[in-house]
Formats: C-alpha cells, structure tokens, sequence
C-alpha cells in the first residue's frame, strides 16, 4: 500500500494521483488552473465494483444473493475501492498504474488495475477488473468533481456549461434509481443517466478559458450539476443498479475492461 501522491507532468499539464486514498485522481491542472474540486473525497474517484447506487444494497449472482454495506441508506453507493489504498504497480513522468484487491464487503475475490496516463491535452484513465476465482457481475465508472468555475478574472467566472447529445435518459424514481423507462432527455438540473449508445461524448466550457471533452466507448453516463461547487460527469459501464438490471460478468477468461479521455483545449 502507498500513501505517496504521485504527480504525472506533460507540457503544461498535472494531474495528481492519490494510491491512498482511494485511487483517485486528486487534482488536474493546466497552465496551473485546478479543474477538480479539491477536498479528500472529491477529486476524480474509480467507481468498481460498482456505479452509482444499488437498490438495497442486494444484487444477484445467478442464483446467489448478496447483500452490501448500506453507505448511502437505503442503497449501497459508488463501489468500495474509493475508500481503499491501493497499490503502485509502476509509475513514470506522465503515467501510473496502480491496483486493488477486492476484499470484504465484496464478496468475490479479483483485482482491480487502473492506468492513468496523462498528455499536454488530454487525461486517459482506463480499468479492469479480473477474477481470482468465481464470475462475478462488476461495474467501472468515474465520478470527476469538475469545478464550475475556474476561478480568477475576467471571463469564465459565470460557470461551466455542459453539452450533450444522449439518445435517451432513464427515468428515474423517487429512489433516485432507474425505473426501467427511458424518456427523451430533459433539462437540467441533473442526477441522472443517460444513453449513447455512439459512445459517451460529454463537453464542458468554461468560457473564454477552457474547454474539456469528457469521452468513453461506453454508452453509460450520469450528469450531476444540483452542487454549487462542481459538476460531475461520470462515464461508466452500465446504469445505476446495473448489478441488477444489466449484468456484466466478469470470468476467469473475460476481465471487465474500460476507460475514458479527457482531452481540452485552451479558449
């Protein structure tokens, strides 16, 4: 385990990697301008085993029931790997890879590796997660703490805006859950999912500074904007309570992979 932040650097970009406190990544800077939020439990954090909540903090392995620790009563929230250290595999200037085991509450045994690999423009973040044993369903997902404003002079200081173009948006109920139907996607304010099912592909501006493209192969994503502080936009690989509604089993032959690319460009 290391609780050594690992600072990745290219060009005029920095992103800070935090192994001991939950993988996550703890800031990002270009031309010294922070995009994240800062504080401990925000940041960039991996969201593995699972995304978002699950309903009850139960989920079916075939016929297996399981049950999780409640940490956003009445569901289980985010995966535990957030509130874990992990470990650093190897690092270099501009990448690190680091790993998780899967350990109690999760039931099954595996490893979770993610790489993050930074550029002059752009943040790639990619993760697997395998068995050591028994399939398992898992999920992976990111949930950036995006800054809504920049901060400094001038302009940008209005806040960021989001844009995208979903296929659709799953309802959700009073649970906060996905009902099972799927309208066309309505306004804002967020705390939903969303499909494109061309790829996630989410872009942030923070006029007259900057502008981010959040995007993923995945079809997954949930936009959160009802903080003043910061906005999230969160690729994954299946909806909330995905563990239950939309399986994807990780085997001994089949790890469960992902990623998604952050790439800006100054305004």
């Amino acid at each position: 385990m290391s609780n050594e932040d690992i600072t990745l650097t290219a060009g005029n970009a920095q992103a800070t990697v935090q192994p001991g406190n939950g993988g996550r990544i703890g800031g990002l800077k270009v031309d010294g301008v922070e995009l994240l939020r800062q504080g401990d439990k925000f940041g960039c954090f991996p969201m593995v085993p699972w995304c978002g909540r699950t309903r009850d903090g139960r989920f079916l392995n075939g016929a297996v029931p399981h049950q999780l620790p409640l940490n956003s009563p009445p569901h289980a929230i985010h995966g535990t790997a957030r509130d874990a250290a992990w470990r650093i595999a190897r690092k270099s200037a501009d990448e690190t890879v680091i790993t998780y085991d899967l350990v109690d509450p999760w039931p099954y045994a595996g490893r979770v590796t993610q790489v993050v690999g930074l550029t002059e423009d752009s943040l790639t973040l990619t993760m697997s997660v395998e068995t050591y044993g028994d399939s398992f369903p898992a999920q992976i997902g990111w949930h950036p703490w995006f800054n809504r404003t920049l901060g400094g002079e001038g302009e940008g200081d209005e806040g960021v805006r989001v844009d995208f173009d979903a296929e659709w948006q799953e309802e959700r109920g009073d649970d906060h859950l996905p009902t099972g139907h799927r309208t066309a996607p309505l306004p804002g304010p967020w705390d939903d999912c969303f499909g494109m099912p061309g790829g996630v592909d989410v872009t942030l501006t923070w006029p007259g500074r900057l502008e981010l493209n959040v995007a993923s192969r995945e079809q997954w994503v949930v936009v959160y904007d009802e903080q003043e502080a910061a906005v999230c936009v969160e690729p994954q690989t299946g909806p909330p309570n995905g563990l239950n509604t939309l399986p994807r089993l990780v085997t001994p032959i089949d790890p469960l992979e992902a990623a998604t690319t952050w790439t800006w460009r100054r305004l």
